[in-house]
């Protein structure tokens, strides 16, 4: 982790605190992770029971986003920080709200794994095939970015952008698949609209990834990079 932003204020506290917000935040992001990777495998494995415990996880995401929201707040009122201090605080405040909405997409992609459970015509878990790919791509683009928000490196950044917009292709590749099929068979709806709905949630997950990433940039670099396309961003960071 590069540490050298931090760790050279007067007040030994104020380090503790900043220090003690990105640990946080870190934890906050493996419940994200875990919500993701359990309520993919519930859906693959039709197992009631994991996908419930997913959904009953998103209590915890919220306290951990609305806890640290509230100790940002107080650092920001009482430290009235500045430069890096308050770039960083700002950038773990959006952070943890990429983190809570991703963790929410989680929980649909379980709750229609719950929903499937209790259809009278089950579908396997590899009747999914179309979403396997898009599942492995997000998970690493967000442990990508969580870990660029611990070394606070920026050189990661354009790899895990990049990744999304093979995130975007394969997800439009499937619409037009599964467009297709249904077209052909009207048999095919159901499911059709069941992978179309959880690879729409895997794609804002792998959206929020590169939120985060962003984040990441303007905290080390103070550059809002929004709105700009992949080849700007990848000229801004190569410099």
């Amino acid at each position: 982790m590069d540490v050298s932003k931090i760790g050279h204020h007067i007040s030994r506290k104020f380090n503790e605190e900043l220090e003690d917000i990105r640990n946080k935040v870190m934890i906050m992001g493996g419940l994200v992770e875990n919500q993701i990777d359990e309520a993919a495998t519930a859906l693959m494995n039709s197992d009631l029971e994991l996908a419930e415990k997913v959904i009953q996880q998103d209590s915890l995401v919220n306290q951990l986003e609305m806890q640290i929201d509230k100790e940002c707040t107080q650092i920001m009122a009482l430290r009235q920080p500045a430069a890096f201090d308050l770039r960083l605080l700002l950038s773990v405040i959006k952070t943890i709200n990429d983190l809570e909405r991703a963790g929410d997409e989680a929980i649909k992609i379980a709750e229609m794994a719950i929903h499937l459970n209790g259809m009278d015509h089950k579908h396997k878990g590899e009747d999914y095939y179309e979403i396997q790919h898009l599942v492995s791509m997000v998970k690493e683009m967000l442990h990508g970015a969580l870990d660029a928000f611990a070394r606070m490196n920026v050189d990661q950044v354009v790899a895990i952008t990049g990744q999304d917009q093979k995130v975007d292709r394969e997800y439009s590749s499937s619409i037009r698949q599964l467009i297709s099929r249904m077209m052909e068979d009207p048999r095919n709806v159901g499911r059709a609209l069941d992978v179309l709905w959880m690879a729409r949630a895997l794609e804002r997950i792998g959206d929020h990834a590169c939120n985060i990433c962003e984040h990441v940039i303007y905290m080390v670099r103070g550059e809002d990079v929004r709105h700009i396309s992949h080849e700007e961003l990848e000229r801004k960071i190569q410099g």
